[in-house]
């Protein structure tokens, strides 16, 4: 693979504060087979650009290698989302280091575009690369050896920023593929900082993304999840047409690809802001057998004043219209959400009314956490008078957590000799060797367990959709059988 050249000089760059030179690399690759661990933190657009990343490693120099073996080079693509976040990504750089400390270890992602000094002083860290940068990381190892470059390389996403150009194979063990179709955000929620670590709302090319998922289906992926950072943005960016060109039409776009072998092959979103569940979305849902039923939701909170406050784009009202019509148009349809608890100024009447939807809209699988106060963001500002204490949001998030325990058993209960298509992932070996059985994931994105009848080959059903029938309900997992 061509080494990718960049003038330092066009380099919109932030040197780390304890040198304004270029720092000199001791570390020095091997000239022979070298390896690389990479480790990604956080969000599926994150998995998506460490697949980038690793697939510009594939070359005759280069294995790739679990983080957790010795390797030349780590590759840390870290998540900031929260406090939590960030001690993560610190914690796991460390422990890189302590794999081989004579390894070359580079630090990337939000974290490392949010705080790279933090990044920087953290011993056995070579480089710091923020997301502006992020996809040129093997481009940029050969000045990284001579010592050509700053320690810390973090620019202005204004500006620039890494959008893939290259098209993906596939994913090392995975049965499921994501394809990044979206970047950035421009909407600046009040207790979020993912869009100054993201930068700017901006759109992949639809040709680009159909090239990209024409690719994936002809390799044999059964299913594709389309990701973004605010995917329902996608499109707004472009010029103004006669015809605005947005989210559905590529959706319309990417499910009329024709693959001979995987005409089946299904599109999932991942996460969506509710005020982009449009009526074209319903209807698309409801139309397409091979549009997943299943909805992650940026929801957040149940309460509008608390939504106004979070600057979210909708008010409860709004989320039940929307949600309820969703429901009576695609009645198989399976809800997650984002839910936070304990935004600054929430008290208990908020706090139930966010219980409450979870109730009334089924929102079976609800990803709760508990705020974050991140430096810099307006939330943080508001007064300590009026932020949550800790026990009072543990306890809140414990009360979600019970409810939807309750709905996730209603919805199993539901499914009871129902049948439903899923895509199994792993074997799952018996104590005695026979009698097999998978762990799948359903078109609803629920976990099956897929018992196997003795003449049956596991590893032939492997990343292949299997029509089922449901049976029971085990320990919280609905257990299968082949139609």
């Amino acid at each position: 693979m061509p080494q990718i050249e960049i003038p330092l000089t066009s380099l919109n760059i932030q040197k780390h504060s304890a040198s304004e030179e270029a720092l000199p690399i001791e570390k020095v690759l091997n000239e022979s087979t070298k390896r690389v661990g990479i480790t990604t933190m956080g969000c599926k657009v994150n998995a998506y650009e460490s697949e980038l990343i690793s697939e510009a490693f594939k070359s005759d120099n280069w294995i790739t290698v679990p983080s957790s073996e010795s390797a030349d080079l780590y590759i840390v693509n870290t998540c900031t989302v929260t406090q939590q976040a960030d001690r993560q990504a610190r914690r796991e750089v460390r422990k890189v280091v302590r794999n081989n400390p004579e390894a070359m270890v580079i630090v990337t992602g939000c974290y490392a575009q949010m705080d790279s000094d933090a990044c920087a002083d953290i011993p056995g860290v070579d480089l710091v690369v923020g997301n502006d940068r992020k996809l040129d990381i093997y481009g940029l190892l050969p000045e990284l050896e001579k010592g050509a470059l700053p320690k810390v390389l973090v620019g202005d996403l204004d500006e620039h920023v890494s959008l893939p150009n290259e098209l993906l194979a596939g994913y090392e063990a995975q049965t499921r593929a994501f394809i990044q179709i979206q970047q950035g955000c421009d909407q600046g929620c009040t207790f979020c900082i993912i869009h100054r670590a993201r930068g700017p709302s901006r759109s992949l090319a639809p040709t680009l993304i159909k090239r990209q998922v024409e690719k994936l289906a002809m390799n044999g992926y059964p299913e594709i999840v389309i990701c973004g950072v605010d995917l329902g943005s996608y499109g707004e960016d472009f010029a103004e047409t006669a015809s605005k060109y947005d989210l559905v039409d590529l959706i319309e776009e990417l499910l009329a690809i024709d693959v001979p072998g995987n005409k089946d092959f299904r599109i999932r979103l991942s996460s969506i802001d509710p005020v982009h569940v449009s009526d074209r979305l319903i209807s698309l849902m409801q139309a397409e057998p091979r549009f997943c039923p299943h909805i992650h939701l940026s929801l957040q909170s149940g309460n509008t004043l608390i939504l106004k406050r979070m600057k979210r784009r909708y008010t409860r009202e709004e989320v039940y219209q929307t949600i309820l019509k969703l429901r009576s148009q695609v009645p198989d349809l399976v809800m997650s959400a984002d839910v936070m608890v304990g935004f600054p100024t929430e008290d208990e009447t908020h706090f139930q009314e966010t219980r409450q939807s979870l109730i009334d809209l089924d929102i079976a699988f609800p990803h709760i956490f508990t705020y974050s106060n991140r430096s810099g963001t307006p939330a943080a500002r508001i007064p300590e008078t009026k932020q949550v204490a800790q026990k009072d949001m543990k306890a809140r998030a414990q009360q979600l957590r019970d409810t939807a325990a309750e709905l996730q058993e209603r919805l199993h209960l539901s499914q009871l000799n129902k049948s439903a298509w899923v895509l199994p992932e792993k074997i799952i070996p018996s104590e005695s060797g026979v009698n097999n059985s998978l762990k799948a994931r359903s078109e609803h994105y629920l976990t099956v367990n897929l018992q196997l009848e003795e003449d049956i080959n596991a590893d032939l059903l492997l990343g292949k959709w299997i029509k089922v029938r449901y049976f029971s309900l085990e320990d919280g997992q609905l257990q299968a059988k082949i139609v």
